[in-house]
């Protein structure tokens, strides 16, 4: 079999079975693991999946600067905003993330709500500018330009002071062995003292976000407490994700 039709064949399983094994794939290619090894990393080099070990899983799609992103995927982010406000109540400390979902949360919230919004965002702080009702703290720091939110130490240290209810988390990549994953290790970094930072995490993501990883680790898969999705809740596909415990909404 010539090399590009391995690709086609790895490729291939991999969007049937969203994660593919060497062993697996010497065995049905009848090549050697190592043939197998280096197909997987000229594929991760080309940028069309994600080597991990033992194997290889999907990277996310889309795009990633926050220009593009925001046009990227607009109905099912409404849908999951939508359903994201279901979770908020007066009174709460919430801390919003620079993802594109979180932003839409911020500009659906309803003029009579009162909360306390931290957040590392600008897009969110300016949404949030004239809200009579809502507190904006906000992190300052390093700007990430593609991201148009704030990195650093600075963004990490204020993040710490909180004991948040809810984090409202953007996702970039979800598997449910791997856990949450993003493209910057920095933006990375503060989505983690996010996470530490608050009683309760609700993962937004569209569902070609689940099952794909990218290159750094964010936390484990079962420290979300609910992942919402642009599908309804009782997708057989879901399971995986309720048998560590999250609600899927």
């Amino acid at each position: 079999m010539l090399k590009e039709e391995r690709f086609r064949f790895i490729l291939d399983r991999l969007v049937h079975d969203q994660k593919v094994y060497l062993a697996g794939l010497s065995t049905l290619l009848n090549v050697s693991e190592d043939t197998v090894r280096r197909d997987i990393k000229e594929l991760a080099e080309q940028g069309l999946l994600k080597s991990v070990r033992g194997g290889a899983v999907p990277h996310s799609p889309g795009p990633h600067h926050f220009k593009d992103r925001i046009l990227h995927d607009t109905e099912q982010k409404q849908i999951i905003a939508k359903k994201a406000l279901d979770f908020l109540k007066d009174g709460q400390v919430v801390i919003f993330d620079g993802g594109t979902s979180a932003v839409l949360v911020a500009q659906l919230l309803p003029k009579d709500m009162h909360l306390t919004v931290v957040t590392n965002s600008f897009p969110v702080a300016t949404l949030l500018e004239e809200h009579e009702h809502v507190e904006v703290l906000f992190a300052g720091g390093r700007l990430l330009k593609n991201s148009f939110v704030t990195i650093g130490n600075d963004t990490i240290q204020f993040l710490k002071k909180f004991r948040a209810d809810i984090c409202l988390l953007g996702i970039c990549s979800i598997h449910a062995e791997l856990g949450v994953t993003g493209p910057d290790f920095e933006e990375s970094e503060v989505k983690r003292v996010m996470i530490e930072s608050s009683k309760e995490i609700i993962a937004l993501a569209t569902v070609e976000k689940l099952e794909t990883a990218e290159a750094y680790y964010v936390c484990p898969t079962d420290r979300l407490s609910v992942i919402i999705t642009d599908q309804p809740a009782e997708d057989e596909s879901f399971k995986v994700y309720t048998e560590l415990g999250i609600k899927m909404a």
